[in-house]
């Protein structure tokens, strides 16, 4: 049993089906080197600049990401993308990796479509869940604004996500509990906590000692072998978009239950593992 002196949460985690007990160290934080003289984002700004001085206000993400292959073709894609929704003050999802007052560059119209954020006329900047309640765009709407008849979408965060969650910050803090030598994937500043790819989210992406990427996939109550596709379908996805021809791509699946169908799924995949974990609450008199 391992003891978070912080929080106060004890946490064992099991291999499946050997159960060993992973003993907790100090979490070791990985970042990927920054590839050119500028960061992605300083990029970004340098090309918008470019399309501006053309006499073009509006840029579309197909027009970056073709000027990125042209002129830093080892940026990857998916980074780009990130950074870019990061730099756009009404992206909603831009909150995930904390935006800065030196972030809030562009503003996103829809359909793929950008320009330089405008303080005087646009709306005030997401920069924390905070500010969602009032304002949300996200990348399949635009400035929708939450009227009086939705809830607040921090109230609709049910308690089984909100659970999630504060499994999902332990683990990202103490990744060497999962295996020894992991850490949180980073590129630039773009972290690996909610990881988009594709259609969904990757809870967690890691890289291990041998600098290849790992999955993680949390439940917070029993595992099934619904989670086999997605883990896959994530993977197959890294393996296209970040992966380089010689890093392999695995996955993990954590769950306070996992059931005998996802244990039965996972004997014919072998780039899959599993883990059980399991939490306790203590109080102590204080005296």
């Amino acid at each position: 049993m391992v003891k978070n002196l912080e929080q106060g949460w004890f946490v064992v985690i099991s291999h499946i089906p050997e159960y060993s007990v992973i003993e907790i160290k100090s979490m070791v934080g990985g970042y990927m080197a920054q590839i050119y003289d500028k960061p992605i984002w300083k990029l970004l700004i340098d090309f918008a600049m470019l399309k501006k001085d053309g006499g073009c206000l509006i840029f579309t993400i197909d027009e970056a990401s073709n000027w990125f292959q042209s002129n830093y073709p080892l940026v990857k894609i998916p980074s780009l993308h990130l950074t870019l929704n990061r730099m756009c003050t009404n992206i909603r999802e831009r909150v995930l990796w904390k935006p800065r007052i030196q972030d809030n560059v562009f503003f996103y119209l829809g359909n793929g479509e950008y320009r330089f954020y405008d303080e005087n006329s646009d709306p005030r900047p997401l920069m924390n869940e905070d500010d969602i309640s009032s304002s949300v765009t996200d990348m399949n709407y635009v400035s929708q604004q939450i009227g009086e008849e939705q809830p607040d979408i921090v109230d609709r965060i049910s308690s089984e996500f909100a659970y999630e969650r504060d499994l999902q910050n332990f683990i990202v803090k103490n990744l060497h509990l999962v295996e020894n030598g992991l850490h949180l994937y980073n590129d630039e500043e773009i972290s690996g906590v909610e990881y988009p790819a594709g259609n969904g989210r990757i809870d967690i992406l890691a890289m291990d000692n041998d600098d290849n990427f790992v999955v993680i996939e949390l439940k917070v109550d029993r595992g099934d072998d619904r989670v086999m596709g997605q883990t896959l379908r994530y993977i197959a996805w890294i393996k296209r978009e970040l992966a380089e021809e010689n890093q392999h791509v695995r996955g993990i699946i954590i769950a306070k239950n996992i059931s005998e169908n996802l244990r039965l799924a996972c004997t014919l995949v072998s780039d899959i593992s599993l883990l059980e974990y399991s939490l306790d609450f203590k109080l102590e008199e204080v005296n």
